[in-house]
């Protein structure tokens, strides 16, 4: 389970935005996306061009 504590003198967007980012970084959101509806084999190819593309992107 995700969880992101509000700091006293945080607003609210800003910890919602920390709490997306971490859910994305989590991969939690593709694997909702994968289970709730057919993805077309371009976009398959897309995501793991574009997941590619960071990782190469992280090793220089």
């Amino acid at each position: 389970m995700t969880k992101v504590r509000v700091r006293p003198d945080e607003p609210f967007e800003k910890a919602l935005r920390r709490f997306k980012k971490k859910c994305n970084k989590d991969g939690l959101m593709q694997r909702l996306k994968e289970t709730k509806h057919f993805e077309k084999p371009s976009e398959k190819r897309r995501r793991k061009l574009a997941k590619a593309i960071s990782r190469q992107a992280q090793a220089d």
